[in-house]
């Protein structure tokens, strides 16, 4: 692999793992269960589908404190899921999206709050215009709907917990491998989602035929496609790099959901989509990811051939 296309890698991976994931709300919809039924079965999926690797790669042994910081991140991200599949029905899809994906917010204070370490003006220039891009998106439907009601605080809620997934993440995967952290991190979210939702007394029954092939793209495209190229794009992007990358689902969610669930698309959120992508650009335009994350962790760039 050549210098160049190395580089590159992480971006097409995110850039693979973006697009897969933004399906996520327009497979919710066609499942028509509730929030933490798909939730559970878009954890499930994958964990079964990459259970038979365990026998075909073996999992390397990690230090005690690595297996706690994933299964941390697993519960978090069960409760992201909880939040924000349930909010995709209480709201518009573009609108969850949106404001499920606030998270570089959270990611930017924890990362200076908490890590002690202050995100460049880069990011935070793309983050102030993805921001605004969101917030343009946001007013026009609080506009039409005169109300901010409970899809709307769980989608943020959303933010916040994925927010932790995604540091918990960028912490393990400086030392640990793709396929390895991925299953400990499926499998500790499905059990986690389970005990969610016997908690919440969620039905786990599937309805028809449509719902299970939705579920099925659900766990299949959205979560073992997506999250395994945003596994491998944490290994060598920062989570603040990545976490402003990933409000491009929003537009990208508002344009499927026009096409496939009627949802009008709003010269609002064409404005606020162009915005969002303006951000993004801009965070990954200036600067050096590579740079920031290696002096996050005082290393050089992990080999990929470990991986």
């Amino acid at each position: 692999m050549t210098p160049g296309s190395e580089s590159r890698a992480p971006y097409a991976a995110l850039l693979a793992g973006i697009l897969c994931i933004s399906w996520s709300a327009i497979f919710v919809r066609w499942a028509a269960v509730p929030g933490a039924t798909s939730a559970f079965y878009r954890l499930l999926i994958p964990g079964l589908v990459l259970l038979p690797t365990f026998l075909l790669f073996p999992a390397r042994k990690l230090p005690a404190r690595s297996y706690l910081i994933i299964f941390a991140g697993g519960f978090f991200f069960s409760l992201d899921l909880a939040f924000y599949n349930t909010s995709i029905l209480q709201t518009s899809a573009a609108n969850s999206t949106l404001l499920g994906n606030n998270t570089p917010i959270f990611v930017g204070l924890l990362t200076w709050l908490v890590f002690r370490r202050r995100p460049g003006l880069s990011f935070w220039a793309g983050l102030a215009l993805a921001v605004a891009g969101s917030l343009v998106i946001l007013g026009a439907d609080i506009a039409r709907h005169a109300s901010f009601g409970w899809g709307d605080a769980m989608a943020l809620a959303a933010a916040a917990c994925f927010a932790v997934y995604l540091l918990a993440t960028e912490n393990v995967r400086a030392h640990t491998g793709t396929l390895d952290f991925l299953r400990l991190a499926i499998l500790s979210s499905t059990v986690c989602m389970y005990c969610f939702a016997l908690l919440l007394r969620a039905p786990l029954g599937i309805p028809d035929r449509q719902s299970l092939l939705a579920i099925l793209g659900l766990g299949i495209i959205s979560q073992l496609g997506g999250y395994l190229a945003l596994t491998y794009a944490l290994g060598h992007l920062p989570a603040t790099v990545t976490s402003v990358s990933l409000l491009s689902q929003g537009p990208l969610t508002a344009i499927l959901a026009a096409i496939f669930l009627h949802e009008p698309l709003s010269l609002a959120q064409i404005i606020g989509g162009v915005l969002v992508l303006g951000g993004v650009f801009l965070a990954n335009r200036l600067g050096n990811p590579e740079d920031e994350v290696n002096a996050s962790f005082g290393e050089t760039a992990p080999d990929d051939s470990a991986r």
